[in-house]
């Protein structure tokens, strides 16, 4: 499978980035799936347009799929995570680290889809609820990391920031978004 992605133009960074995390690519697609089936529905219970509704849901299951998945090491060998978390980064990643692709701009991107969907919805006390709840996405991923060294994961300081950084990054994109959208939609034709 990994051969035909290549061959279709499918960067090789990502590829190797997914030979690691099995479960990425599958994940990303049951994520799919499962907005499209349910985005309509997500959508009017939460009283938000089908199609934030279905980017919440395929940005989380990405998050997700991402995170909280085993690596290949573990699925393989049987290969356990140290049980221990890397302090060493407390703040935010140098920009020539984030002009590379690797784990850290991996990091910020991961979490830019999840910080637009929540900018797009329209105010309201679950915009807020979602907000937070993304705030500590990063910090109960890397605790159950931490936690469950089964997984084959790292708990590093480092991706609770650059998670953080991809969702402010995300919020602001979707601010700007949200409000190019609405001043085109109100403009009179």
């Amino acid at each position: 499978m990994f051969h035909l992605l290549a061959q279709l133009g499918v960067s090789t960074a990502l590829l190797g980035d997914s030979r690691d995390l099995p479960w990425l690519l599958p994940g990303f697609a049951i994520s799919v799936a499962v907005a499209i089936a349910a985005g309509g529905w997500v959508g009017r219970a939460l009283g938000l347009r089908r199609a934030v509704a279905a980017a919440l849901i395929v940005s989380i299951g990405l998050v997700l799929a991402a995170t909280l998945t085993p690596q290949w090491e573990a699925l393989a060998f049987g290969a356990r995570g140290s049980g221990t978390c890397d302090l060493s980064r407390m703040s935010l990643a140098p920009l020539h680290e984030l002009l590379r692709f690797d784990d850290t701009s991996l990091n910020v991107l991961l979490f830019m889809p999840l910080g637009i969907s929540i900018a797009l919805m329209p105010r309201s006390r679950l915009k807020v609820a979602f907000l937070f709840g993304a705030i500590a996405l990063p910090f109960v991923i890397e605790t159950t990391q931490l936690l469950l060294p089964i997984l084959d994961r790292g708990c590093q300081s480092s991706d609770c920031i650059d998670n953080l950084t991809g969702l402010v990054l995300g919020l602001a994109g979707g601010a700007v978004a949200g409000r190019l959208a609405s001043a085109v939609y109100r403009r009179p034709r």
